[in-house]
């Protein structure tokens, strides 16, 4: 069984969290079945926008998915033959999960780049400060992904969710003080404590802070829906033109401390500005739909739309953005009644 095989932290065995461009062996997903995250004819609803999440990956990598069960294997694999999928780019685990946020419980992958080696991380998963009971299937996820790849895990012991950082791959981390510093995460730490495990397992140089997340996200502020690397030195950061809307001053007041910021080089951040959609409400919900809550995958950078009158606009301004990439929009509106989206149901595995 893998185990921790390091007699020093990652970033000392000189192992660092890859940017998301870099290139992926496969994409983890969690597949959902459970209706408290889409209740009722909700889940039957999202489940073809979710089967084209994956055709769409698979384009380009393989994609690991974990299953419940055996039957639920089974349908998965009728479901994705019938929207013509090919199913050798397809891996399975069978084990207990409880709900289908990858990004959040999956195993983060940190590679060595000079040996060549890949280790998983195996941070704590509480549901996003215990809101989600009961979570103890999907905390195991990640040591047994370690044990189907074969790959060493070592455990920092701390909560943490791969939707709250985001990385530039040099050596610049990025995140939100509403969720990482939250009393629901790590009560007995304070910020210098876990900047430090940022340091020591993600590999990283330097952690940058904004304050906090957008109206209708149940995580309390996780940076993949405001703020990403676009490349080493440039971000797409939300802001929403309504000065009446309540995401107005929280995005403003974030754009204020993204232009302070300077990287390690000095230099200050690019910062292309990326609309938020016009208020997605479903059902009387504000949803966190956001345009920033994208995947990018070896096939291109797949980007959440919800029918909505800025979809085209977002679009465009994620292609000048991306401009050695495909831009593949696909529909969430059933997805984001989930409180999430593409970026959450997924974790890249690198490849090295």
């Amino acid at each position: 069984m893998p185990t921790k095989s390091l007699l020093t932290t990652p970033k000392e065995s000189g192992f660092t969290f890859p940017a998301e461009w870099h290139p992926h062996r496969a994409t983890w997903l969690t597949f959902p079945h459970n209706e408290a995250s889409w209740q009722g004819d909700r889940l039957a609803k999202m489940r073809p926008q979710y089967l084209e999440f994956i055709k769409a990956i698979s384009q380009g990598e393989n994609v690991g998915i974990i299953a419940n069960d055996e039957n639920l294997k089974n349908f998965i694999i009728s479901e994705l033959d019938n929207i013509h999928v090919d199913l050798s780019k397809i891996e399975f685990i069978i084990k207990p999960t409880n709900d289908a946020w990858c990004r959040d419980h999956g195993p983060a992958f940190v590679i060595n780049p000079e040996t060549k080696q890949k280790l998983i991380v195996d941070w704590g998963h509480n549901a996003w400060g215990g809101k989600y009971p009961p979570y103890d299937d999907d905390n195991r996820t990640p040591q047994v992904v370690a044990e189907y790849l074969n790959l060493p895990v070592v455990h920092p012991g701390i909560i943490m969710e791969g939707g709250a950082v985001e990385f530039n791959g040099a050596g610049s981390l990025l995140t939100s003080k509403s969720c990482l510093l939250n009393i629901n995460r790590n009560p007995h730490l304070n910020q210098g404590q876990i900047e430090q495990h940022l340091y020591d397992y993600y590999g990283v140089e330097q952690i940058l802070w904004v304050e906090e997340g957008i109206a209708g996200d149940d995580t309390d502020g996780h940076i993949d829906d405001t703020t990403r690397f676009v490349n080493e030195d440039t971000i797409v950061a939300c802001v929403e033109e309504d000065s009446s809307d309540e995401n107005y001053a929280i995005l403003q007041t974030n754009l204020k401390m993204l232009k302070a910021m300077r990287l390690l080089n000095g230099k200050q951040l690019n910062i292309i500005e990326l609309p938020m959609p016009k208020a997605v409400i479903i059902d009387g919900f504000r949803a966190p739909g956001s345009y920033a809550n994208f995947l990018i995958s070896n096939a291109g950078v797949i980007v959440p739309v919800f029918n909505n009158p800025n979809d085209t606009i977002a679009i465009d301004i994620l292609e000048q953005a991306f401009p050695d990439r495909k831009i593949i929009p696909l529909e969430a509106t059933e997805i984001i009644w989930g409180q999430g989206s593409f970026h959450c149901l997924s974790q890249q595995e690198p490849l090295v």
